[in-house]
């Protein structure tokens, strides 16, 4: 491994990224906003990467802004392949990220080891549940990568819903029906304090409270504080319905945010 001295210039990286968003441009309106959705993500997910990392150590900043980078390359050619960001309905983007990064030698600046982190974070980064058995490092970068993916498919998300309908990514909402129901299914896990998998999902409405049991899943304090500072929570309960069963599901969440980070400044 390089010494902490020797962190690498990223720039070409990041050239390359520009570049390479520019191949996929369309003269599709509808298209273009799909690709400029995605293009956004990468750029705000970096940053993202970049804050929860911060007082880690210069090497570990710098993987995990090359992961960020690299975790959704594949999104591209899967929207231009198949018109659609649902993994089910075409294929496993994140699979298609760490090919396009092998297929690019994009990560040829970094000694093996490292290489091998950064393409397992990306293959990785989508899975329902970290793996066990990962190296330490591996496992801390994956992390991270999948809290700062997190933190900006929120964004994405509930700008969708403030955006008027003829300015909305058609693929942000993964084709699901806009109707005012909740999958007592769903209701029922973000109350018990579990993740919902996609494959339950009847609605949009399911796919909010999808989105908001992530909380339980965030990995860095430094990203449960972000969450709060930016009300994620509060933006969900404007955009879902106002009832009992929600606000419980709802309140469940806060609960689990308070005690978190309560936990965290008593560990200080």
């Amino acid at each position: 491994m390089m010494s902490e001295a020797e962190v690498p210039d990223l720039e070409p990286l990041r050239a390359w990224f520009a570049s390479y968003c520019g191949s996929f441009r369309s003269p599709d309106p509808e298209q273009q906003r799909n690709f400029d959705l995605k293009e956004k993500h990468t750029r705000n997910v970096c940053l993202a990467a970049r804050r929860i990392a911060q007082g880690e150590s210069p090497r570990f900043c710098m993987l995990a802004e090359v992961a960020a980078v690299c975790h959704d390359l594949g999104r591209f050619p899967q929207f231009r392949d198949f018109h659609t960001f649902k993994d089910s309905d075409s294929l496993n983007h994140a699979h298609l990220s760490a090919q396009v990064v092998k297929e690019h030698a994009l990560l040829d600046f970094l000694p093996r080891q490292e290489r091998e982190t950064v393409e397992i974070a990306v293959r990785l980064h989508n899975v329902f549940e970290v793996p066990a058995g990962l190296p330490p490092e591996t496992g801390k970068l994956l992390r991270l990568l999948r809290d700062a993916d997190k933190l900006d498919i929120w964004r994405v998300f509930i700008e969708y819903f403030q955006a008027p309908e003829e300015e909305r990514a058609s693929a942000a909402g993964l084709g699901f029906p806009d109707i005012p129901e909740c999958a007592p299914e769903v209701l029922g896990a973000v109350r018990s304090g579990k993740l919902v998998h996609l494959s339950g999902l009847r609605s949009l409405n399911d796919f909010k409270l999808l989105q908001v049991s992530w909380i339980y899943d965030i990995n860095f304090v430094s990203t449960l504080r972000l969450i709060r500072e930016r009300r994620v929570l509060e933006q969900f309960a404007a955009i879902l319905p106002d009832d009992d069963a929600v606000l419980e599901a709802l309140a469940r969440v806060r609960e689990y945010l308070d005690r978190r980070l309560d936990d965290s400044t008593r560990n200080l």
